[in-house]
């Protein structure tokens, strides 16, 4: 596949997600509980697809830039930090609404915080440049 490809299904895993989050969180505000929330299972289905989603575009762009030798950059790792803690964050919601107050204030911070990194790729012994796509 091409990197437009997998930036496009990255894209989609972390919206997908974002939006679940957020609409879980957003139940529990309301008064809703994890038993009386009827698409918690397809939450739950959703929410693990796109977090695959997320990593198979990630490595697929990764591949196609051919930057990974030897190791995972800095940057990557700090990525994949920021997404493991959204991809274990639908339970949070559901242990009471401060946390979900706090998911949401969150949310947003976290994904602009990997898009930074993913922009300016930080933690790298060389200076920042925007990675092109490699030729296919």
């Amino acid at each position: 596949m091409s990197y437009a490809v997998y930036k496009l299904i990255h894209f989609l895993g972390i919206f997908t997600i974002v939006a679940i989050l957020a609409a879980t969180a957003m139940h529990v505000l309301r008064g809703g509980t994890r038993a009386d929330n009827p698409y918690r299972r397809t939450f739950a289905v959703a929410h693990g697809i796109s977090a695959f989603l997320v990593l198979l575009g990630g490595f697929g762009m990764l591949a196609r830039m051919k930057i990974v030798s030897g190791g995972l950059p800095g940057w990557v790792i700090a990525k994949l930090v920021i997404w493991l803690v959204l991809s274990a964050a639908l339970t949070l919601p559901y242990r009471g609404r401060t946390l979900a107050r706090a998911l949401l204030v969150a949310l947003p911070i976290l994904a602009m915080g990997a898009g930074a990194v993913a922009l300016y790729k930080p933690f790298t012994a060389t200076p920042a440049v925007t990675a092109q796509p490699a030729s296919p």
